[in-house]
């Protein structure tokens, strides 16, 4: 066969549904599906090889069209591959190559399942020949007889999962003979055996077929009921054990899709595993958008802390560095700020990560770090680090408390709330002389302390920013029409909803401002919220397509602020020593 069989019927009438793109929800029965079989000189897929391409397209049993064509190799064919199939130097002769069956074959298979027996090799060889012509492959979801055969049969039925054995099992009405189109046939046949098994397993749907045909547990075979009847919305899912208890949070914007994908083969965690051995039954939280799905994971991992949830738990735990209040003031991590706090960093999520931001300005600034309540009147014998020139020693009066307040609290003052300027340049100073002197480990040291700084102060002037408006409204257009609206009192989500197509979002706007939770102010940059969820909606804020509708006073960040120190601190967390040292200002 020199040329392209290529025959189809009723193609107006096919589904629509993109090969890559098909519904995982879609009945087996309205599923189309192109078997297909493949014949090559053998070896490794490099783009060539094929010497005959068989496909059948079928949909509910019916044959809808067939492909077939030989296909010059343009190499010789090996003897062994002559005696296996009865395909001759001679017939691929005058057979097109390869670049020029692309074409037709992947119109073909466009809009279908690819169906094949031992799928990933013939996969394998079109994706390899797309590649090498310049053809983009379709990416089309993939079915394999063998793997399907292998989760339905038992060893009593059939001794192997050969397409022979298969066929003979089936009584197909083709049987394989090593030609492409014939293979296609009697795979077309195979399929459709076991579609007919597989409704005492209870798949009904393509997306279930693919799934069951990959090695998932027995645990996730025997759970996968929990994924039945939610609802395919943005929200927040929850795993229940017997007892009700919450074992694992989470969230999507398609509750649906998101469950069941931990009854797949793609889920190999073994926490989640275990999870789903306990696990009872699912309950949905239907939210209005993915923000308000992000902030109700939040608030509900924190109510009840998800023994299988690693993130974002204990917030409650979160940590302030504070200037403390007293003559000679000096750094203290703290649970809590009282009102009264005026210079504090944070929040920090352990109190090691606020202790390296406390040694960076140690590092920077002649902060005393003893923890003894100094007097302006009594003096107290000094420490090691006077003797080292590393302390100005306040304790033994050696300096006036407005001097070390000049020289010591007043540049943390003034990197937390505005510039952390001098902080920067003290610590690229001291990594520069360290990397000089080739004191490389002691350079990698600072320079981890001076990320802490960056990221502590970045981070808490961000936050400032939000915390200290006391209403914000913004919108973003719905991906169906319409519009997502938030409302942000003093960096908590006070409300949400999704205006309707058609309707002005003012009207949905109100309703939720009439409705919203009520926040008043405190003392800090998170005093309503977690530090997590106030990032997370300044994160859906500062998307280039959200909208502020109202704002109930400015909101900004310090001209001069840490915020300008981004790029110096992707350097200080991914660069090494040497890529700082250029960075003084």
């Amino acid at each position: 066969m020199a040329r392209a069989e290529y025959v189809q019927e009723a193609l107006a009438g096919l589904d629509r549904t993109a090969g890559a793109g098909v519904d995982p929800a879609l009945p087996l029965y309205a599923t189309t599906f192109v078997v297909v079989d493949l014949e090559t000189t053998g070896g490794a897929p490099d783009g060539g090889g094929i010497t005959e391409i068989g496909a059948v397209k079928v949909r509910g049993g019916e044959e809808l069209g067939v492909l077939a064509t030989l296909v010059n190799p343009g190499v010789p064919i090996p003897p062994f591959i002559t005696v296996l199939t009865g395909i001759t130097q001679a017939m691929l002769v005058p057979a097109p190559p390869i670049e020029q069956v692309l074409p037709s074959f992947l119109e073909f298979i466009d809009d279908a399942v690819l169906v094949a027996h031992n799928a990933p090799y013939d996969v394998g060889f079109l994706k390899a020949a797309c590649a090498k012509h310049g053809y983009r492959w379709p990416n089309p979801r993939v079915l394999d007889t063998a793997a399907l055969a292998r989760r339905v049969l038992t060893r009593d039925e059939v001794p192997n999962r050969k397409l022979g054995t298969l066929a003979a099992y089936f009584r197909t009405a083709t049987q394989p003979t090593h030609r492409a189109l014939d293979d296609a046939k009697a795979t077309v046949d195979v399929l459709h055996g076991l579609i007919g098994r597989l409704g005492g397993h209870r798949v009904d749907t393509v997306g279930d077929a693919i799934e069951f045909a990959r090695a998932v547990t027995p645990t996730q075979r025997r759970k996968r009921h929990l994924a039945e009847g939610l609802p395919k919305v943005p929200g927040v899912y929850i795993f229940r054990a017997a007892d009700d208890r919450p074992l694992y949070v989470g969230t999507s914007g398609d509750i649906a899709t998101r469950v069941r994908s931990y009854f797949t083969a793609g889920e190999k965690r073994a926490r989640i595993s275990e999870m789903l051995a306990a696990a009872e039954r699912v309950e949905a939280v239907e939210c209005a958008h993915s923000l308000e799905a992000e902030v109700r994971e939040l608030r509900l991992i924190a109510a009840h802390a998800p023994p299988y949830n690693r993130r974002s738990k204990y917030p409650e735990r979160m940590v302030w560095l504070k200037l403390t209040d007293e003559a000679y003031p000096r750094l203290s991590v703290v649970r809590d700020l009282a009102p009264a706090d005026t210079a504090y960093l944070g929040p920090f999520r352990s109190k090691q990560a606020a202790e390296l931001a406390a040694a960076g300005f140690h590092d920077a600034v002649p902060l005393r770090q003893c923890t003894h309540r100094l007097s302006r009147r009594t003096t107290m014998p000094a420490c090691a680090l006077a003797e080292l020139g590393r302390c100005p020693a306040p304790c033994e009066h050696r300096i006036a408390p407005e001097e070390y307040d000049h020289l010591a609290a007043t540049p943390f003052r003034t990197a937390t709330t505005s510039d952390p300027q001098v902080v920067v340049d003290a610590l690229l100073a001291r990594i520069e002389v360290l990397a000089r002197d080739q004191r490389y480990e002691e350079a990698a040291v600072v320079r981890s302390r001076l990320a802490a700084v960056l990221r502590a102060t970045v981070r808490m002037q961000r936050l400032v920013g939000l915390t200290g408006i006391a209403e914000l409204a913004a919108a973003r257009r719905a991906a169906h029409g319409g519009w997502e609206l938030a409302l942000v009192r003093h960096g908590r989500l006070a409300g949400a909803g999704v205006s309707p197509p058609g309707v002005h979002p003012r009207l949905t706007l109100e309703a939720i401002r009439a409705t919203a939770e009520t926040v008043l102010p405190g003392h800090g940059p998170v005093p309503r919220a977690s530090a997590e969820e106030t990032e997370r909606i300044l994160s859906w804020l500062e998307r280039a397509e959200t909208r502020l509708v109202e704002i109930s006073s400015g909101w900004a960040s310090p001209v001069t602020g840490a915020g300008r120190f981004r790029d110096l601190l992707a350097k200080a967390e991914n660069g090494g020593s040497h890529q700082l040292s250029t960075e003084r200002s």
